[in-house]
């Protein structure tokens, strides 16, 4: 009998995507065209942000959260930038502070009123000033209060500490564009991804690379940290022009653990990693699917689990913190869908299917919360302290 697949027990083989109602997606946006491969959509608790397309200069759109449905034309804009912006991120401590870069080679630093922008903002806390070329990511660090990373086509990593308003490292380790960073869990080490096709895991606080990855046979695209597992994952393309990804030991990079083909289609594919979960999701840019598996800790290592489908293109998908979710609709994961065509953003909800009536601790560890663990100069210093951990039964109804 030995034919049979090995049958999983597994809690999450039934999870299954939930797109919402169109009452409540945010309709009438004009999602930027551009082309750089970014999300240009974030959101946290609170707010939705969304980078929009605009004549002269670049700016982005902050919605509450509650206020879905149609947005007006003229909905006041946060537009301080004289380029295109090319990222944007919410810091994960702060709820209304959000990180922008762009072409203008600044990143910069907004906080946004209580109840939502009620007039345009041109004014930034902070305007951050060290990169030479135009500013493609910016990341804040997972632990520590006020520590910005931000990555540049003048292939550096400038990390900011956003207490004085200056760059109080550089990374200068690549030699192309940076295209992707990932923190461990307790963001003691960043991995890159670069477009000379080399896979780095660096120590951020003294520049020094500990392991890289020449990905020959599979050119990265994107890479991410999953967990505290000691393992990294990235998506890129194989020498047959498929579309892979590769599972990697952190402490060696010689050569990936496993490498599985998963179509011939020729969007970027964005992985997003579950840590409470263990699951990782794939949405290919331009897809209408988003894939997903699960992670373990012995070979195959990767559990195709299922996929949600549908028929809208994404341009990019923005990812609601865990604290944020739904809790008793057994919501796991959440993402809102860029479809440019239709300018639409699609709240796309995770459910593990279950009966009961109550909170079900199993699939809610604690998680990283909305506390600090450092202040940045104990970070600065080389104090590493893990997240500080929050339970979502608070969350419960």
């Amino acid at each position: 009998m030995s034919w049979r697949p090995q049958y999983r027990s597994s809690k999450f083989r039934n999870v299954y995507g939930k797109a919402a109602s169109r009452e409540h997606c945010f309709d009438g946006i004009p999602i930027t065209k551009n082309v750089h491969d970014n999300h240009f959509c974030a959101v946290n608790a609170r707010f939705l942000a969304i980078v929009t397309e605009s004549a002269g200069g670049g700016s982005f759109l902050v919605i509450p959260l509650e206020q879905t449905g149609r947005i007006e034309p003229n909905y006041p804009k946060v537009c301080g930038h004289q380029g295109n912006v090319l990222d944007i991120k919410w810091n994960p401590f702060i709820e209304n502070i959000i990180a922008s870069c762009s072409e203008d080679t600044s990143v910069r630093i907004w906080e946004i009123p209580e109840g939502g922008l009620k007039r345009n903002m041109t004014e930034a806390v902070l305007e951050l000033y060290g990169h030479s070329r135009r500013v493609g990511l910016v990341e804040w660090h997972p632990t520590t209060n006020n520590i910005l990373f931000s990555a540049g086509y003048d292939y550096k990593v400038l990390i900011w500490n956003l207490d004085i308003g200056e760059p109080v490292k550089m990374i200068d380790c690549h030699t192309d564009v940076i295209l992707c960073m990932s923190f461990n869990t307790d963001g003691s080490l960043l991995a890159t991804t670069c477009k000379d096709k080399k896979l780095r895991v660096v120590e951020p606080r003294s520049g020094r690379v500990l392991q890289e990855a020449n990905c020959k046979n599979h050119r990265v695209n994107r890479v991410v940290f999953l967990g505290s597992t000691k393992r990294l994952l990235t998506t890129g393309v194989s020498r047959w022009n498929t579309r892979q990804i590769a599972l990697w030991d952190q402490e060696d990079l010689s050569m990936p653990l496993i490498e599985e083909e998963i179509d011939g289609l020729s969007g970027l594919l964005f992985p997003f990693y579950d840590a409470d979960t263990h699951m990782l999701y794939l949405a290919g840019k331009g897809d209408g699917n988003i894939r997903y598996y699960e992670i373990g800790s012995e070979k195959p290592y990767l559990s195709y689990l299922m996929e949600f489908r549908s028929p809208a293109p994404q341009k990019g998908l923005g990812v609601m913190p865990k604290h944020g979710l739904d809790v008793s609709a057994c919501e796991v994961f959440r993402f809102y869908k860029l479809i440019t065509l239709k300018g639409l953003i699609e709240p796309i909800s995770m459910i593990v299917p279950r009966r009961s009536e109550t909170y079900q601790e199993d699939i809610y560890p604690m998680t990283p919360g909305t506390e600090p663990a450092l202040t940045p100069d104990e970070w600065l210093s080389g104090v590493n302290r893990d997240p500080i951990l929050m339970s979502l039964k608070e969350g419960y109804k």
